[in-house]
């Protein structure tokens, strides 16, 4: 199937007992067992079926399988939030004394997750000082356990060479994990250029309408675990957690995702409600909809802005003139996604101005809504990082980040011009040499 039919019908035919051809929500905490023996059978993995709501769920299976589809991978772990999926893929991955090395250009709280948090459980993030695949390389030594980027960055809107980077990771034995949120897999697939394991927060466009948080994690299924014994020995050696279990040889190819599920969401929790999978899921079969108004909405608002003087600076990648739009031709089949950060006049204060004026466009931190939302990065999603912190991450003091929604494009259009006017209004008459700080950070 084509991937809007698998949006709609994937990992799923009708239920089995009802004959129910939506989705039904199995709002249960526990499931019987036949007998003793069924139950130690289910326990130690010997046959499949669900046991517990912590470790799945027949609605959230469907949502898995749907999106393991979708992406062309093996299998999937839906768990609470976009970070529990982040934590939860690092986790399993990288252990104590070890390390990651990731692109700089991040959203502002995986770079907290990476910069903060996993070094206090002994895990080592590496920034790198750009994400070319040299500087990727340069950082990697004996302890690197992995490579992290997003496809599309959030909020840069930069895109980074999958393959590039794949081939990196591939050659130093070491899977790429990639974020694909901003991207979805109708704009992007980042298996088919050698990408291992990808990370989705469902809330934003997966999900698409801003009600319903969540996460996934997506095994490709073609990383050789087995092969790499030595560096991921948790793969290939007995867990004493599970009777002495060894994952490539209980689940082969599906290693990675069956150990994630079996001890990190077994035992961390994250769950993701089977009510929340069902309203993902509604949003799923409207994805590819979506994107194509998603898609021509950012391209007249991203003109719109080009052209207005009141705009210092434009970061679109469906530009000729953008750096990344090699990059989009080659991954996204040359269509621009639609988050699109730009500038205005008077830095800090200029940005907030414009932002404080906005009334159709939601001010808030989420992205990938079918409404159109607005935040300004440097007094919310990246206010921790230091300033040079964040113009590594592509964040400026004027920096808007807008995600362009599905309403009528001149109606967005018309909201960003008066904003713009009751910015100009109280802007200062010179931008403090900020634009050229962006064009700069771009």
């Amino acid at each position: 199937m084509r991937r809007e039919t698998i949006a709609i019908h994937g990992g799923y035919m009708v239920d089995p007992t009802t004959r129910a051809v939506a989705v039904p929500i199995y709002q249960t905490v526990a499931y019987a067992f036949d007998s003793a023996e069924h139950g130690a059978a289910l326990f130690n993995l010997e046959t499949p079926g669900h046991r517990y709501g912590r470790i799945s769920n027949p609605t959230n299976d469907v949502l898995e399988a749907r999106v393991a589809e979708l992406e062309g991978g093996i299998g999937a772990l839906s768990v609470a939030t976009g970070q529990a999926a982040l934590h939860f893929a690092v986790l399993n991955l990288v252990e104590h004394g070890k390390n990651l090395v990731s692109v700089p250009q991040l959203y502002g709280t995986t770079y907290t997750l990476f910069a903060n948090i996993l070094p206090q459980l002994g895990i080592t993030v590496r920034f790198a000082e750009s994400a070319e695949p040299a500087a990727i390389a340069r950082l990697i030594d004996d302890d690197t356990r992995g490579i992290f980027c997003e496809s599309v960055g959030n909020p840069a809107g930069n895109i980074c060479d999958i393959e590039a980077l794949a081939e990196v990771a591939h050659r130093h034995a070491m899977p790429l994990l990639v974020d694909n949120t901003v991207a979805t897999p109708i704009l992007l697939r980042p298996f088919e250029y050698g990408a291992d394991i990808l990370i989705h927060s469902l809330t934003k466009f997966l999900g698409g309408h801003g009600t319903t948080l969540g996460g996934i994690i997506v095994d490709s299924g073609r990383f050789p675990w087995a092969e790499q014994a030595d560096r991921y020995p948790m793969f290939s050696q007995p867990d004493p957690s599970y009777h002495g279990l060894i994952y490539t040889d209980h689940f082969g190819a599906a290693a990675y995702i069956g150990r994630c599920r079996s001890v990190y969401q077994r035992n961390m929790g994250s769950v993701l409600p089977p009510l929340s999978a069902f309203l993902l899921l509604q949003g799923i079969e409207k994805l590819a909809l979506r994107i194509e108004r998603h898609v021509e909405n950012a391209r007249r608002v991203a003109e719109f802005l080009r052209d207005d003087r009141r705009v210092q600076w434009v970061n679109y990648v469906g530009f000729p003139d953008n750096p990344y739009y090699p990059l989009a031709q080659k991954y996204l089949n040359g269509r621009a996604c639609s988050l699109i950060t730009f500038g205005v006049r008077g830095g800090f204060d200029g940005g907030c101005h414009f932002y404080n004026a906005l009334k159709l466009i939601k001010r808030l931190v989420n992205l990938g809504d079918a409404k159109s939302l607005a935040c300004h990065p440097a007094s919310t999603t990246h206010r921790q990082m230091t300033p040079a912190e964040q113009l590594k991450a592509g964040v400026t003091p004027d920096t808007i980040r807008l995600s362009v929604g599905i309403e009528h494009v001149d109606d967005i259009i018309e909201d960003l011009d008066q904003a713009l006017e009751a910015c100009e209004r109280v802007a200062a008459p010179s931008d403090n040499g900020i634009a050229g700080a962006a064009r700069s950070a771009q």
